[in-house]
């Protein structure tokens, strides 16, 4: 219960300066309906509109809430107007960017750590690749891929990967480097083989690195795909639901959208965290 204190406390403590947020933000629409009907609000009646607009600047997290239970428990899980299905629709483009990331970024990282020309040519331009906006890379590989042919979810995916395989070059490269210099005496002493060494000694020593990087790619992953449905007029996905609502001045239904991203993306987060546990564990180290 002690640990579940702090907890508690931060998470009541942001729907406290929410619900404030939102009476401030909201009271500006409130005041001006009010003036134009010729009448005067008392202040509980002014935060009572506040909290119940159709449309406010910031919606009330009951707001949100109930948005969401709307979109996914009352909605058919096939339905186009389901939280569940566009959240699917962007699952699937976020897991085949971090799957391609993955092995990009672990291949380049490989190539890296064994040959100085790669060091020396690729990293820094690995590095100057995420100095470039993704909203300004996005339309570009789409209307390129759209070019030869290639449309729907593979574009997507592309740009997810494009954000997801930085953190994990960076985190294997320091990986695959953390054994240290009486480790890599002894393998030559040994007279081991480059692929004895990167097998039995890198591999193994770059996993909890390894790790870390993922937790931060597949989250990284999920932005690329959200972006990815955004100059593409998508009908579906959460970043499609995103631009809807911005369309409309859906504010609840943008909020709804966005918290459901959240939620994915700590779900995939987790998830890498379990197998980040049980992976450890089986090879010795502590998670």
């Amino acid at each position: 219960m002690r640990s579940l204190a702090p907890v508690f406390t931060v998470v009541t403590a942001i729907f406290v300066l929410w619900y404030l947020a939102a009476v401030a933000l909201n009271s500006t629409w409130a005041y001006d309906k009010a003036k134009r009907a010729d009448v005067t609000l008392t202040f509980s009646q002014m935060v009572a509109d506040t909290l119940a607009q159709d449309k406010p600047l910031l919606p009330a997290p009951h707001q949100v809430a109930k948005e969401i239970w709307k979109t996914t428990v009352l909605k058919k899980v096939t339905s186009k107007r389901s939280l569940i299905w566009h959240g699917w629709i962007t699952l699937s483009a976020t897991l085949l960017g971090f799957a391609m990331g993955t092995g990009l970024g672990t291949l380049l990282a490989v190539g890296i750590v064994h040959s100085r020309a790669m060091d020396m040519s690729v990293m820094p331009w690995v590095i100057t690749s995420q100095t470039i906006p993704i909203l300004a890379v996005a339309p570009m590989i789409i209307v390129v891929l759209n070019a030869v042919g290639i449309s729907g979810l593979l574009p997507k995916a592309v740009i997810s990967m494009y954000l997801s395989f930085f953190p994990v070059v960076v985190g294997m490269v320091k990986g695959l480097r953390s054994p240290d210099m009486m480790q890599m005496d002894q393998m030559r002493t040994w007279n081991t083989s480059p692929a004895t060494v990167f097998w039995k000694l890198r591999l193994p020593s770059s996993m909890p690195f390894l790790f870390t990087s993922l937790k931060i790619a597949v989250a990284a992953s999920l932005v690329g795909a959200i972006v990815g449905e955004m100059p593409t007029g998508a009908v579906a996905g959460l970043g499609a639901r995103l631009l809807a609502g911005s369309y409309y001045g859906q504010t609840i239904q943008i909020w709804s959208a966005l918290i459901c991203a959240a939620a994915l993306a700590a779900s995939l987060v987790a998830i890498v965290g379990v197998v980040q546990k049980v992976t450890l564990k089986r090879m010795g180290m502590a998670a």
